[in-house]
């Protein structure tokens, strides 16, 4: 080793705790919520940290979203008397078919359970887990916002033993600059993951502890979402839109929500599957020509943009669920994919998951135990309400693969006749073999697509659009998009596919500059606001998303 470049560090200072949860959005809050209610029902002492990398609970969170209070309500009884932000019951559903100029209504009494919304709640899920976070810490959870983990520790048996946070205060070239902070170690008897669909650390566990093995690959989506500012002569409180066709083809898995929220603001956003084929399609393109429909655009017209998002969403359901107990830790919430993509929901089940495997640790820890696998966890999932939920809707993405015609008659059949004839498992399954960035195929087989311009009223460039998403990094730090081979973009990326990296990015982050031999791939890391959609659809892998230094990314406290 070159001393001279290479700087020594000092050792890492260590924290212990009983519990250790990566995460603070519904599934952390939760689990650390229930571990401390549980201390005080039994008069036991516990410690318990969530480490956070937002800058605050909330700041990186990111949802439609309609909250279903069932696990809520587990949770805390008597949320409505706590103040919990659920303020606009959802009072009206509403399901298009749209072609390119025309929407088809789908009569409620034919809608298939899982569109039905009657008892939720239209919410921003930031300002839910920010009253969560506050919960926490009436209950003296330790929360560190703004520190990410970044590594996982192992013990000598290489069980789990905890995790580190990042180093702060290093330049782009990797030496400590004047304000450099060593990370911190956090040591736990049981560390409990819930960073969110495709998380950093999630993903190295999955794959160290095989976890996948035997599943189907897991499946993605990326959600793109806005927040407007109404005229109020258009709102509706409580109604709920959703929509499926138009723009996309019929091959392509994806959709549409508007919900029409409090105080005159809807939140309208678009889904696309990550299992896209076309390398030319766009997401956030696709989603700007949707607001243009005359039956969306009917709802905007008048208003303001005044927020927007991104985030993945792990939705290839329980099929696709991997073992969610290891030595030493678990996995919870988006983390692991409890997420029904048939309801486009998953704060519900974030919530539950975290009280299921709070509730494993608990009572491992008061047995005197530590670092094994919470066998519990997952056998309490096996007879909770949430499997039963989430068997019903198994086959909802798998459906789509064959076209949107025999996915819209079998989710039909699958989440409306059978429930009326007391069936929510259907009797058969369908199993997908391919991962999403396997699925991508040559542009020269695929018709360019050619979007419109944005008119800068109702669709938007990337640029406007992150500005309004308050992303920021700091400048003179490494960039947490990373590359295993820095040749591959220009090398495959982009005269086999077309270079899909500027496409699938809704946030500017990836372009291509230069000419011939000069061609080269700029990341614009600044612009990343943490949807992790590179990191799942770069049809080489070539792409890792990595923590950046603590508090960087977007804020998204109305969100």
């Amino acid at each position: 080793m070159n001393t001279e470049t290479t700087p020594i560090l000092p050792p890492r200072e260590a924290m212990e705790f009983d519990v250790v949860i990566v995460g603070a959005g519904p599934a952390g809050l939760a689990t650390a919520i229930r571990l401390r209610q549980l201390a005080v029902e039994k008069g036991q002492e516990l410690s318990v940290c969530v480490l956070e990398k937002g800058s605050e609970p909330g700041a990186h969170i990111l949802s439609g979203a309609i909250m279903d209070p069932r696990a809520l309500g587990e949770l805390f009884p008597d949320w409505a008397e706590r103040g919990a932000p659920l303020k606009q019951a959802v009072t009206r559903d509403e399901f298009l078919f749209l072609s390119k100029t025309g929407a088809r209504s789908t009569p409620n009494v034919l809608l298939p359970g899982c569109f039905h919304n009657k008892g939720n709640f239209i919410v921003s899920l930031g300002e839910v887990t920010s009253w969560l976070a506050q919960q926490a810490e009436a209950l003296e959870v330790a929360i560190f916002p703004g520190f990410a983990a970044a590594e996982v520790l192992y013990d000598d048996n290489g069980a789990v033993m905890g995790v580190a946070t990042g180093d702060m205060g290093i330049h782009k070239d990797g030496t400590p600059g004047p304000n450099f902070e060593r990370g911190m170690e956090l040591h736990a008897k049981y560390t409990i993951f819930a960073e969110g669909s495709r998380g950093h650390l999630g993903r190295q566990l999955i794959e160290r502890f095989k976890l996948d093995e035997g599943r189907d690959p897991q499946a993605y989506g990326i959600g793109i979402k806005e927040l407007w500012q109404i005229d109020p002569a258009r709102h509706e409180p409580g109604l709920v839109v959703h929509t499926s066709g138009w723009p996309l083809d019929s091959d392509t898995y994806g959709g549409s929500f508007l919900y029409h929220a409090e105080g005159g603001k809807v939140a309208i956003g678009f889904v696309v599957g990550l299992d896209y084929r076309n390398p030319w399609l766009s997401p956030f393109e696709e989603f700007q020509r949707f607001k243009t429909h005359p039956a969306i655009r009917r709802h905007l017209e008048g208003g303001k943009r005044i927020a927007y998002g991104a985030r993945a969403i792990t939705a290839g359901g329980i099929l696709s669920l991997p073992r969610t107990v290891f030595p030493g830790g678990a996995l919870v919430g988006c983390e692991a994919g409890y997420l029904n993509a048939s309801r486009i929901k998953g704060s519900h089940a974030a919530i539950k998951t975290g009280m299921l495997a709070a509730e494993a640790a608990f009572d491992a820890l008061a047995a005197g135990r530590q670092r094994d696998e919470l066998g519990a966890y997952p056998q309490a999932f096996e007879n909770s309400w949430l499997k039963t939920e989430l068997l019903q809707s198994k086959n909802f993405k798998q459906w789509f693969k064959k076209g949107s015609k025999i996915a819209t008659l079998m989710t039909g059949i699958e989440q409306w006749l059978l429930p009326k004839l007391g069936i929510r498992n259907p009797p058969w399954t369908l199993h997908h073999s391919k991962a999403d960035h396997e699925c991508l195929e040559p542009a020269s087989e695929h018709a360019r697509i050619d979007y419109p311009k944005p008119d800068g009223v109702l669709s938007f460039d990337r640029l406007s659009s992150v500005f309004l998403s308050s992303t920021n990094h700091e400048e003179d730090q490494p960039s947490h998009l990373t590359l295993k081979d820095p040749s591959v973009p220009v090398r495959i990326n982009l005269p086999e596919y077309a270079g899909p990296e500027a496409r699938y990015c809704p946030a500017g982050v990836y372009e291509f500059v230069g000419e011939g031999s000069d061609t080269r791939l700029q990341i614009n890391a600044q612009n990343c606001v943490h949807c992790k959609t590179c990191d799942i659809k770069d049809p080489t892998q070539n792409i890792v998303w990595v923590t950046p230094q603590g508090g960087g990314g977007p804020n998204y406290p109305a969100m």
